[in-house]
């Protein structure tokens, strides 16, 4: 699996975000390439900014952590045509460009910051995750989007 805070890895989940263009579409799925996006975007933006989205209560966060977390964060890549939660669905076409331009830089910000920033760092659904399962997650996150439209 590749490594999110190595700057060789990083640049090519970049490189393959610049293959992309505004009619890509996908191999599997329902989301449009700027959706997919947007979509992408919304796990930094939980790092990031998560005052955009609304913290999972304790019944949520028991169900989250105990069933969804291992799948998550684990090794395994997602299956195609996986469900995805509801703060993840995007409605409504967005600005392919904004978002390609937003998810670059979340993409560096992660890289710049370096798995020490991660370590322990509290999951806004999952609670404290080490480094190697941040990176699980964000890895896993972007090959199996990105591979969807084909890059």
């Amino acid at each position: 699996m590749e490594n999110v805070f190595d700057a060789k890895d990083a640049q090519n989940y970049i490189d393959r975000i610049h293959k992309l263009i505004e009619d890509t579409h996908g191999l599997w799925g329902k989301m449009t390439v700027d959706q997919m996006l947007a979509h992408c975007c919304v796990t930094y933006e939980m790092v990031y900014e998560p005052e955009k989205h609304k913290k999972p209560g304790s019944i949520a966060k028991f169900i989250l952590k105990t069933f969804v977390k291992p799948k998550v964060v684990g090794e395994k890549a997602y299956p195609r045509d996986s469900p995805t939660a509801p703060q993840f669905m995007i409605k409504g076409r967005k600005n392919f460009e904004e978002e390609k331009k937003r998810l670059i830089g979340y993409i560096q910000k992660t890289q710049q910051l370096g798995p020490t920033a991660f370590e322990g760092k509290d999951s806004f659904s999952f609670g404290k995750l080490t480094a190697q399962e941040w990176n699980n997650m964000f890895a896993k996150h972007l090959n199996h989007h990105l591979s969807q439209f084909g890059v």
